[in-house]
């Protein structure tokens, strides 16, 4: 599974509501581009736990989360 492909997915669920156009979406846009605040990005990582099967996100990882690529590079950490 490409990982870049599914997190693209899951961002533009969460970010249709913010009116962002998701093919913009690059590695280095950050979450804060997206328009999600911490609440949306806590729910994002809540169903990337659940789309890629991890162990728990901690609070800690969720706040050192700013771009894509993090994301993405946590991911692959938890995997």
């Amino acid at each position: 599974m490409d990982i870049y492909a599914k997190l693209k997915e899951l961002l533009a669920q969460q970010v249709k509501k913010k009116n962002f156009n998701v093919d913009l979406i690059t590695p280095e846009t950050s979450l804060d581009q997206l328009g999600l605040d911490s609440l949306d990005t806590a729910e994002l990582l809540i169903n990337i736990e659940q789309t890629f099967s991890l162990p728990e996100i901690t609070q800690e990882e969720m706040l050192e989360v700013k771009t894509v690529k993090d994301v993405k590079d946590l991911i692959e950490k938890k995997r």
